[in-house]
């Protein structure tokens, strides 16, 4: 059985066990607290989510869903195989790990738990991404395909709890009409609120 490293109030932990649940994958969630040896041993950056599937350790929520798209999602669109359909999800994927970081999961590092280090104009910047996503969503369900890839599960979590960090979504109706379809998903999991 694969065993699942993190906090359950992480987007990034969300990410990866959305897919585990829509992939109708079981797995055990370990809880860790912080940089202990054990997570330093499975991950010397003390970053969660960790993966581990039998003697395979994986870190970085995009790369475990890339994996578990590839080796457990046969017959499944979660990753484009044609050139066009992965450079979306991709696209996507850097977002996440970029914009995405920086704005609302940033700004909601800060409102929750005062986290020093984080960019001071968190806010703006979650409030420009919303703006882009907004407009880049009209006319659209997902986004990286016209069904759910990877890309919707590495966006949503930052971006339902945007609130947290006090980024209002009622600006956003495109945002929101894409939130309510990843969430209508088969085996959608809903992450904490705190």
């Amino acid at each position: 059985m694969m065993t699942l490293y993190g906090m359950p109030l992480s987007g990034h932990v969300h990410r990866v066990q959305l897919l585990l649940s829509m992939l109708g994958i079981a797995y055990r969630f370990e809880i860790v607290s912080g940089p202990t040896p054990e997570l330093l041993r499975l991950n010397p950056l003390g970053q969660v989510p960790i993966l581990r599937d039998g003697d395979l350790v994986l870190a970085d929520s995009n790369a475990i869903l890339v994996y578990l798209a590839k080796a457990h999602g046969a017959g499944t669109n979660w990753l484009p195989e044609d050139p066009v359909g992965a450079a979306h999800v991709q696209r996507w994927l850097s977002i996440a790990a970029g914009e995405l970081r920086q704005g609302p999961a940033a700004a909601r590092m800060v409102a929750l738990w005062q986290r020093p280090g984080e960019p001071p104009d968190a806010c703006a910047r979650a409030e420009h991404l919303l703006a882009f996503m907004d407009a880049y969503l009209a006319g659209r369900m997902f986004l990286a395909a016209t069904h759910p890839t990877i890309a919707d599960l590495a966006c949503y979590g930052y971006v339902a709890h945007a609130p947290e960090g006090h980024v209002p979504l009622a600006p956003y109706p495109n945002v929101r009409a894409w939130l309510a379809q990843v969430e209508a998903l088969p085996g959608f999991l809903p992450m904490p609120w705190l």
